[in-house]
């Protein structure tokens, strides 16, 4: 039970249905939506969609998506895949012959055809309960009338509005300055985009005038996109990996996401006692840096497109994890492991959604870099991301760029079995910190028997480039000690990625959410 005495949040709990995101319109329209007599899947993409204006710089209709679904009358859980692929002209030799050594980040050749729409479209007339106007209606009710900025929504414009170019400055600066906590931010384009979907399904994105209007924006800054590439963007519904952790199953999507990563460095800390650690000391946040180092490593050099990444049973074995994890040094942090890619950076949206009949959906949304590529279409706004700055250009890399091929992802929604049986959809928002922010969630369940808010709220530090990235969250001793290991110690401006969850009682069927104190979000249930 946390200290009433000082801030925090208390654990909602709700038996009707219940949404945990990170913009408290969205999980209200969730709820609404479950209200109507809506369904999980439904909730989740009408307040997904309703994200894209209440923190347009985390995502939005130009991105991807990835999603796992329990339906409420089965234990399976089924994979959704809506990541989109490189447009028929993507060419990394032609990318190195123009002096680029990495992907280009602000720039159409990083936009590969954003796969969400298709992904919301197919969940929905798959899995869906009420019609697609009503699911899409809060979202375009915000779109057209607009969003109240949020604090933290407007702490992330201002850091990034320097990465937006032409179009999208007009679009997504108000009267050319960053908008201030509680200005409305509005997006009649994509109101009408929204319109045309409700009204067509897919192909009011994929084909017709909104198509055009992007490829054409996008030709008209250097793109290779055909407006063929996008009629033919298809989701797949994907088999989830798992992983055993003293007791508990991990539940992950396989590649092109680094969900083996997250299975690989849950492997890793099980060769450790973790429980007999101090969980904000230097013993643990030492033991998970070193593993994020060789988790991420073997990640960066395997994890790519499905059809290209032939080494998953070798991420996910626990004889890989068991070799890696003999490699650390509990006095000091190492240095000759691959420092990780400083590409990859963290605007991503999650939600998760619970319903009456316990259907539960584990859902993410991103536009990669804040404002994705700094770049919008013409005619209807629509931004787009830069998530094809995760492909390599090295020559023969099984993630080098290339036509008709998905980009290694960052994001991934997640679901735990704890040791009890209770079911557990969560998912980490922070870009690269999401395979960790999964091991660190994980660890803090079972390991050190918190409670979704609990295990969310807790301090966070995370090894990316050459640094070991630290929350205020951290005595100031401790992280002496960590330097005295060998860490490059550095406090980031903002905090490390953000969380949702709701645990589903196996036993009483009760739910129990929690929301990141780190967003502006909340958990609402019914």
């Amino acid at each position: 039970m946390r200290d009433f005495h000082q801030p925090g949040r208390s654990t909602v709990f709700a038996e009707n249905g219940m949404c945990a995101t990170s913009h408290p319109l969205a999980a209200k329209a969730a709820i609404g939506l479950l209200e109507q007599g809506g369904n999980a899947v439904d909730a989740a993409i009408g307040a997904a969609v309703l994200l894209g204006f209440c923190e347009p710089q985390m995502t939005g209709l130009g991105g991807d998506m990835f999603a796992m679904v329990k339906r409420g009358d089965s234990d399976e859980i089924i994979g959704l895949n809506a990541s989109g692929k490189g447009p028929t002209g993507l060419s990394a030799a032609a990318l190195r012959a123009d002096g680029h050594e990495t992907m280009p980040l602000y720039h159409p050749a990083a936009v590969t055809v954003p796969g969400a729409v298709d992904g919301f479209c197919r969940l929905h007339s798959d899995m869906g309960q009420l019609a697609l106007a009503d699911v899409l209606a809060p979202a375009i009710r915000y779109a057209e009338d607009g969003v109240p900025v949020a604090p933290r929504v407007a702490a992330d414009w201002a850091e990034a509005a320097g990465d937006l170019s032409g179009k999208a400055r007009d679009l997504f600066l108000l009267q050319g300055q960053v908008p201030k906590p509680g200005q409305v931010f509005r997006a009649p384009g994509q109101a009408e985009v929204l319109r045309k979907i409700a009204a067509e399904g897919r192909a009011g994105f994929y084909e017709g005038e909104v198509a055009a209007d992007m490829v054409a924006s996008l030709q008209a800054l250097g793109g290779t996109h055909t407006e063929a590439d996008f009629a033919n963007v298809a989701c797949d519904y994907v088999t989830p990996i798992k992983t055993t952790y003293r007791g508990a199953e991990l539940i992950e999507l396989p590649p092109n996401g680094q969900g083996a990563a997250a299975i690989l460095l849950a492997n890793i800390l099980a060769e450790f006692d973790i429980a007999s650690m101090d969980p904000w000391g230097t013993e643990r946040a030492h033991i998970e840096a070193e593993a994020t180092k060789l988790a991420y490593d073997a990640r960066n050099r395997f994890i790519a497109d499905a059809e290209s990444c032939t080494r998953v049973d070798h991420l996910t074995s626990p004889e890989t994890a068991k070799s890696l994890a003999a490699l650390i040094d509990p006095n000091g942090g190492m240095t000759d492991a691959e420092s990780v890619s400083e590409a990859v950076h963290k605007e991503t949206i999650y939600i998760t959604v619970v319903d009456k009949d316990r259907m539960a959906v584990s859902l993410i949304y991103s536009i990669f870099h804040s404002f994705g590529s700094g770049l919008a279409s013409d005619r209807f706004g629509i931004l787009f991301h830069n998530r094809g700055a995760g492909f390599a250009l090295a020559e023969g890399h099984p993630n080098e760029a290339g036509p008709g091929k998905r980009p290694m992802h960052t994001i991934l929604p997640g679901m735990l079995r704890d040791p009890n049986g209770n079911l557990i959809s969560f998912g980490v928002m922070g870009g690269q910190y999401q395979a960790t922010g999964h091991a660190r969630f994980l660890t803090n369940v079972v390991d050190f028997g918190m409670g979704p808010q609990a295990a969310i709220d807790a301090p966070r530090c995370f090894a990316e480039a050459g640094e070991l990235k630290i929350e205020r969250g951290y005595a100031q001793d401790v992280q002496d000690a960590l330097a005295a290991k060998g860490h490059k110690i550095a406090v980031p401006d903002l905090p490390i990625g953000g969380a949702q969850a709701i645990r589903i009682d196996a036993e009483t069927g009760l739910l129990e959410g929690g929301s990141d104190p780190r967003k502006d979000g909340c958990a609402l249930g019914y």
